[in-house]
């Protein structure tokens, strides 16, 4: 049964053309993946399905009664007290009737004899309606979703909200949306700032659920696991497949190769018939060359396959090429007050390495790497680079970019012999044109000063790369441009990241947390994932 149809949707601010003609339609139980390059306006699709944005054409047709259950993006749990609260919020109305039933199952108890049939009849109907409403079910279903995303359930029922730090909001809000009772899960960018260990819980959660499923995520392993449709959002407008996003890739690759021989044999055709036209209009066959021209004017033509504004162009070149050891860890123990992240890790990063450190939220990765890159003194042992090693650094806040400065300027503080036509044309492979370039960084959004921060970085000549969660601001196009980079890139990386996709790709060996031991896995991501699946399976 269909549960959304959207129907030749267009989104207009003004003068200025978002969306044309996006047509598709949701059928219950199926899973789809809106991508698309960042600012392509997916997110203002979520607004149109829920009615909270009012299209410029078109229309949207739903189910009626249709429950959708959309994340807060502001967070702010109102009139929840402890993360527990937070969780059930949808759940306020079965909390409260929960708590009626409870005082009138005392009331009665107390009255003893001089229960009244209208009592028994209130309280009857209290408890019809608190098991219609799912009253019986919904503790689990808050617990299991909390634990699942890395919360004790328990604790969570005195942990206050006030307590949590922005990643923690993050999950809280995400627990809130996938425990609301809905037919429709929206879910936008879901696995931004998730574990690997909480990514793979969600699949198996969404994969399991009832409910439809909307999600707008770049992130491609996720896509793989969990979609059954793919929306992709290009050139205005959109085209529907069925599959996950590796069955996508050459679907669109095929759509494309057809449309283009179907143009190529058009364009011949007119060609033909334009010459034909051009040496008979005036002769004996005149009458036919005019009916031709006639035919060719009513013809319609066939435009070429839409396609979006070029992706980054990326190359990380290193000025020398520096000593085989890259970074000699002996004995290295990191802290922060109260807790050891790392304790007596020895390892060494060699030339050519490609390394992922993973583990879960808060295990310490980015205390470990800033240990490494000298921010953060270690609590014993050392880790030194060598002496001809060259690291250029890029930080999940993107923390280092000089957010007073414009983008023209940045560049050449780092190039100061560059004309204004090479500073624009290095800028113009990441995506800023004309006049943006005089654009302030501090008013770039996320995904901007990701690019920012890559240009500056390829301008270092670096020959060792530290990247914290480099994929967070990137759209799939770019996170593919930077594998390709990275795959071309002569020297060493040490990667933190929870793209799997992204990791499967660049990835030849692992540092993986253990509680606070840091293990060193040496052999490619994929078969680290193996491993560890192997050995999941082996302790269930």
């Amino acid at each position: 049964m269909t549960l959304i149809s959207c129907s030749n949707i267009g989104i207009s601010f003004g003068a200025t053309e978002l969306l044309k003609d996006i047509t598709f339609t949701v059928a219950e139980g199926e899973r789809w993946g809106i991508i698309g390059r960042n600012g392509a306006g997916k997110t203002s699709i979520f607004g149109v399905i829920t009615g909270d944005r009012q299209p410029t054409t078109g229309s949207v047709a739903r189910k009626p009664g249709m429950r959708h259950a959309l994340l807060d993006q502001h967070r702010a749990f109102e009139g929840a007290t402890t993360v527990w609260e937070a969780g059930a919020a949808a759940w306020r109305e079965v909390i409260a009737l929960e708590q009626r039933i409870a005082e009138q199952a005392m009331q009665l108890g107390e009255l003893g004899d001089k229960v009244t049939d209208a009592m028994l009849e209130q309280f009857g109907r209290d408890q019809e309606r608190f098991a219609d409403l799912g009253g019986y079910i919904y503790h689990s279903r808050v617990d299991a979703v909390l634990q699942g995303l890395g919360f004790d359930a328990e604790e969570s029922k005195t942990r206050l909200v006030s307590t949590l730090s922005g990643g923690e909001r993050g999950r809280v809000g995400l627990a809130a949306q996938l425990i609301a009772p809905a037919d429709l899960l929206m879910l936008d960018e879901p696995t931004n700032h998730l574990d690997l260990e909480t990514i793979a819980w969600l699949q198996d959660w969404l994969k399991e659920c009832d409910e439809t499923v909307l999600v707008v995520s770049h992130d491609r392993a996720f896509l793989d696991a969990i979609c059954t449709n793919i929306l992709h959002i290009e050139a205005k407008s959109c085209e529907s497949y069925k599959g996950n996003y590796s069955q996508f890739v050459p679907q669109r690759a095929e759509r494309r190769l057809t449309r283009e021989r179907e143009l190529e044999k058009q364009r011949a055709y007119v060609k033909k018939e334009e010459e034909y036209i051009r040496r008979n209009i005036a002769g004996v066959n005149s009458f036919q060359a005019k009916g031709k021209r006639k035919r060719l004017e009513r013809l319609p033509r066939l435009a070429p396959p839409p396609g979006d504004p070029a992706a980054m162009s990326l190359e990380f070149k290193v000025a020398e090429r520096g000593g085989d050891q890259v970074i000699d860890i002996k004995d290295l123990r990191v802290e922060v007050p109260g807790r050891v992240l790392v304790e007596d890790f020895t390892a060494v990063l060699r030339r050519n390495d490609f390394v992922a450190l993973v583990g879960p939220n808060g295990a310490g990765k980015s205390s470990f790497i800033a240990s490494i890159m000298g921010d953060l003194p270690p609590a014993g042992g050392q880790a030194r680079i060598g002496s001809s090693i060259t690291p250029a650094y890029f930080r999940q806040d993107l923390g280092d970019l000089p957010l007073n400065l414009s983008m023209y300027d940045a560049i050449q503080a780092q190039r100061p012999l560059w004309s204004r036509g090479a500073v624009q044309n290095h800028l113009g492979a990441f995506g800023f044109s004309g006049e943006e370039v005089f654009r302030e960084i501090r008013t770039l959004s996320g995904g901007e000063r990701a690019r920012m921060a890559m240009a500056l970085m390829t301008l270092s000549g670096a020959n060792l790369l530290v990247l914290d969660e480099p994929t967070n601001h990137l759209d799939v196009e770019n996170i593919e441009v930077l594998e390709d980079a990275l795959e071309e890139y002569e020297g060493t990386v040490l990667i933190v990241s929870h793209d799997r996709a992204f990791l499967r790709e660049v990835a030849t060996r692992v540092w993986w947390f253990d509680g606070p031991n840091l293990k060193d896995f040496d052999g490619p991501f994929a078969d680290w994932e193996e491993v560890v699946e192997r050995k999941r399976r082996a302790a269930n």
